[in-house]
């Protein structure tokens, strides 16, 4: 693509925010009491308690973590802005305090429609894996209730949904999110592990709400690839990591502990993740995911909150053009068919990457 074309396209872009915070005609919710899970951490093996506990409205979900390593005062909220660089989690830091491996569990908040939480963490600094999926999660949600919150005045305080207008994208060699403005929340994620021909390549689209969330995507458990395990280890993960909460999948064998609950469970675990990530985004117990189609292709917990961080960008201030998707019709030279996509997706669309301007990418329909 030539510098002139990529400067005349860039020229149609207004410069606005992508993002709108809707209203949804309902109240925040927190949980109607408080209610505690215990279990062994993923990486540090610890046996840890995560406490939910009621909050305000308008507080949002927030970590306190109560164990030896941190310290007991320091809150730190679930929100893009403290996460920090962990390898195969998400971890949320603070003042020196930090909370390990906390997608699983926001995971199930955002989906039940937790707004409004403080999650009280003993025993260590990680949330326990319980089974290695969100279904026990739900579980202690539902047995804990739901009510309206209130604040310190005793008013409640409506609850806004964060909308796509522009669609996004984010790419990272192979990897790539991108969002594109939609009536509902929908979800397309794909995964790739050609060298293990057991998961193969696999892709899972569905439409997020509580009910398919519950019923398709809460029980799907975390995986690993049995060869990766040993190096994993040395490196100080997943010490907690066993059979009882994870799938275990060799190169040459196949799955160790079958049964599996679907046969695109690594792939729906992916989706899980993403639910948990894209929660980060929430803003004083607003909703966190959003309200767009999200297809995510062999993304991990890096790219998602990296991806999050652009949501914020683009909610808060005008979006960087480089950043952004351009909506181009027909079809000009030098676009270049994107691989792997799903035949079931409702559009059709070819990717170019400008040579002089970094990352622009030319949708075409």
């Amino acid at each position: 693509m030539s510098s002139p074309l990529l400067r005349r396209l860039l020229s149609t872009c207004s410069a606005t925010r992508s993002i709108s915070w809707n209203t949804t005609g309902r109240p925040q919710q927190t949980l109607a009491s408080a209610v505690s899970r215990s279990g062994t951490a993923l990486h540090s093996g610890d046996f840890t308690t995560a406490r939910l506990v009621p909050a305000a409205a308008g507080e949002g979900r927030y970590f306190v973590a109560c164990g030896s390593h941190s310290r007991s005062d320091t809150r730190i909220p679930a929100s893009v802005g403290h996460v920090v660089e962990s390898a195969l989690c998400t971890t949320l830091c603070r003042d020196g305090a930090r909370v390990r491996t906390v997608e699983h569990l926001m995971s199930a908040l955002e989906a039940c429609g937790v707004d409004n939480c403080r999650i009280e963490i003993d025993g260590g600094d990680e949330v326990p894996l319980l089974d290695g999926s969100a279904k026990e999660w739900v579980e202690t949600i539902r047995q804990a209730g739901l009510c309206v919150a209130e604040d310190q005045k005793s008013n409640n305080l409506e609850r806004l949904v964060p909308k796509l207008h522009e669609p996004l994208y984010l790419c990272q060699g192979s990897s790539f999110l991108i969002a594109f403005p939609a009536q509902e929340t929908h979800i397309t994620c794909g995964i790739d592990f050609p060298k293990v021909p057991a998961i193969g390549s696999q892709w899972f689209s569905t439409t997020m709400d509580e009910f398919t969330y519950t019923k398709e995507i809460a029980s799907a458990r975390t995986f690993c690839i049995y060869e990766e395990v040993e190096a994993m280890r040395q490196a100080g993960l997943i010490k907690g990591g066993s059979a009882d909460n994870a799938i275990v999948c060799s190169a040459t064998a196949g799955w160790l502990n079958p049964p599996l609950r679907f046969c695109d469970e690594p792939c729906r675990h992916k989706v899980l993740d993403l639910v948990g990530d894209f929660s980060l985004f929430a803003q004083n117990g607003n909703q966190g995911l959003l309200v767009a189609h999200i297809i995510a292709y062999k993304a991990g917990h890096a790219l998602h909150n990296n991806f999050v961080r652009l949501l914020l960008q683009s909610s808060t201030g005008p979006e960087c053009l480089d950043q952004r998707i351009l909506w181009i019709c027909p079809a000009v030279d030098g676009i270049v068919n994107m691989p792997c996509l799903p035949p079931t997706l409702p559009w059709k669309f070819a990717c170019a990457v400008g040579q002089s301007a970094g990352n622009a990418v030319i949708l075409v329909f």
